[in-house]
């Protein structure tokens, strides 16, 4: 497993175990309002790194650029400003960062739509 790989499995792991506590602490409270952060932070924090650190461990050429290192920490990023962005605008208490965390979820995802591709083109020329 390379470093790159290692640091999306890794963070995709802490991701899961905290959507896990937030939703046992939502049960717990019978208060689900903040249901829709809990849902981003499983979807994009463990889903999405899961996939990704997958990705990067079936091609690991494709880790070796900035562009997936960037990818990487603007996905990791987004998760940790979106949950919480998501959190305070349910509460009524400002939109600026889940808009933020969304801006940067996007950029995540541009930036691996260029590497997918990249690596795509770079695995189909003739050698």
């Amino acid at each position: 497993m390379n470093t790159l790989s290692k640091t999306c499995w890794l963070g995709a792991a802490i991701y899961a175990l905290l959507g896990m506590i937030f939703g046992i602490f939502m049960s717990a409270s019978g208060d689900h309002t903040l249901a829709a952060a809990h849902g981003h932070l499983n979807l994009l924090g463990w889903a999405s790194l899961a996939l990704y650190g997958a990705f990067y461990s079936l091609y690991p050429q494709a880790s070796m650029g900035l562009l997936a290192r960037a990818q990487v920490a603007l996905a990791h990023l987004g998760v940790i400003v979106l949950t919480p962005g998501i959190a305070l605008a349910v509460r009524g208490e400002g939109e600026t960062l889940a808009k933020a965390g969304s801006i940067l979820v996007l950029l995540s995802m541009a930036a691996f739509l260029a590497v997918v591709a990249f690596q795509t083109r770079r695995a189909v020329r003739p050698a």
